[in-house]
């Protein structure tokens, strides 16, 4: 009996062991188009003299953008930690991402460039997806947009659109 329970067991091993080697890279990639897509430009950290804070991955950024007419919005945390992206699921980020669309159906600020993520492929949003869920999550602070500038609690960049 155990003669054929080790074989099968090392079998079902050796089954699984392609889906495993296909993960780091799957995530490699993933932190390759978040590199090229400046994903860290936004959503990374920045200190008191305005370096980024590596350490901190993509938990927010913190400045903001206001965008005439519309408010001051901050990048927010792409961990997946509760404060970021913990619970949303797959298809959320990849609404969001190639959409523009968060879950409560709040559109994502013109500062996202979202419509230049909109043709990503299947296999390359996928790819985004997998290295966003294996960062370490990172819990940080959420800054919810606001219409006034003298209400902002960060600091942020004021956008200037042609003819305004």
């Amino acid at each position: 009996m155990k003669s054929k329970v080790l074989p099968l067991g090392l079998l079902c091993g050796l089954a699984a062991l392609p889906a495993l080697a296909e993960t780091p890279d799957l995530i490699a990639r993933g932190e390759y188009l978040a590199t090229i897509m400046d994903c860290h430009g936004c959503h990374m950290p920045r200190g008191s003299d305005g370096a980024p804070i590596a350490t901190a991955g993509l938990s927010g950024g913190t400045v903001g953008f206001e965008i005439p007419g519309m408010g001051i919005f901050w990048p927010p945390n792409l961990t997946p930690d509760a404060s970021g992206l913990g619970g949303w699921t797959d298809d959320q980020i990849a609404t969001a991402i190639t959409g523009g669309i968060r879950p409560d159906g709040r559109v994502l600020a013109p500062a996202m460039p979202w419509p230049s993520y909109a043709r990503l492929s299947p296999d390359d949003l996928g790819a985004l997806i997998a290295y966003l869920r294996a960062m370490p999550p990172v819990e940080a602070p959420r800054f919810d947009p606001v219409t006034d500038a003298g209400d902002a609690v960060a600091p942020f960049y004021r956008v200037s659109l042609p003819g305004q």
